[in-house]
């Protein structure tokens, strides 16, 4: 399975969610976010756009994976407390042995990361 780890601004539209993924390429299984965000009408949008299940990041999975992201975001870091919410959503919802096969990419109102990990 192929995880696509979402992060957004606040009412971020479901245009530049789509937009991030398709640029992401890779078959994409889900769409991950951090928990607080997954009510975001524009990411909720997105998943239902692509026909994709939208699954939730907890806080502690996403600090938990922060070892493992390899771009740093110093503005994100001092908002959310971590470097990377993009490959740290992908990875924790790609599940243990999860590997990013590409590393945040972005545009003005998201980011997107993709990891790979088993079958759900």
């Amino acid at each position: 399975m192929i995880i696509a780890g979402i992060g957004c601004r606040r009412n971020c539209p479901a245009e530049a969610i789509v937009a991030i993924v398709e640029a992401a390429g890779g078959n994409v299984t889900a769409l991950a976010a951090p928990l607080a965000k997954c009510t975001e009408p524009g990411l909720q949008q997105a998943a239902r756009q692509l026909g994709l299940p939208l699954l939730p990041v907890s806080p502690e999975t996403l600090a938990d994976m922060q070892p493992h992201c390899v771009t740093r975001s110093l503005r994100v870091l001092a908002e959310m407390g971590v470097a990377s919410v993009a490959e740290g959503c992908a990875l924790g919802a790609a599940g243990p042995g999860a590997r990013l096969i590409l590393p945040r990419i972005s545009n003005s109102h998201a980011t997107c990361a993709l990891a790979e990990g088993d079958d759900l």
